[in-house]
């Protein structure tokens, strides 16, 4: 059983919510949650509600199909972070020769997948590309 949470128009770039959400990808949910809290980072509290807010949507949805979940047994399959409206504030900074530079604010869409499915066996691109270069050298 899948259950997706997304928040959108975020208030932080969607680069900057790209290096905690790659934190978390394939962890656990009680892992993915206790990294979160120590992580310090401004988007780390902001993944975390939309962490919470997943882990809710699967028991309301296991609930409604009478499927038991286990809180231990969810795994993040998903999450990334999308680029949100952009908005043009009313104020200029000065640029080169003479120029005016219009603010922007940078807004991002957080979505978060959680999974009670098996995971696949699969192997982690670092170590894909160890295992390659050892074949390569041999």
């Amino acid at each position: 059983m899948e259950a997706i949470a997304k928040a959108k128009n975020v208030k932080i770039s969607s680069q900057k919510a790209r290096l905690v959400m790659d934190l978390i990808r394939g962890l656990n949910y009680s892992e993915a949650r206790e990294l979160l809290r120590f992580t310090n980072k401004r988007a780390a509290g902001l993944i975390f509600k939309v962490l919470e807010s997943a882990r809710a949507n699967a028991e309301q949805l296991a609930q409604l199909e009478n499927v038991l979940v286990d809180v231990d047994e969810l795994w993040v399959k998903e999450c990334y972070a999308n680029t949100g409206t952009t908005k043009f504030r009313r104020r200029v900074r000065p640029a080169p020769m003479g120029r005016a530079y219009r603010e922007r604010r940078h807004y991002s869409h957080l979505i978060v997948v959680v999974s009670s499915d098996k995971r696949e066996k699969t192997q982690r691109t670092k170590s894909k590309r160890i295992a390659a270069a050892t074949e390569a050298a041999e």
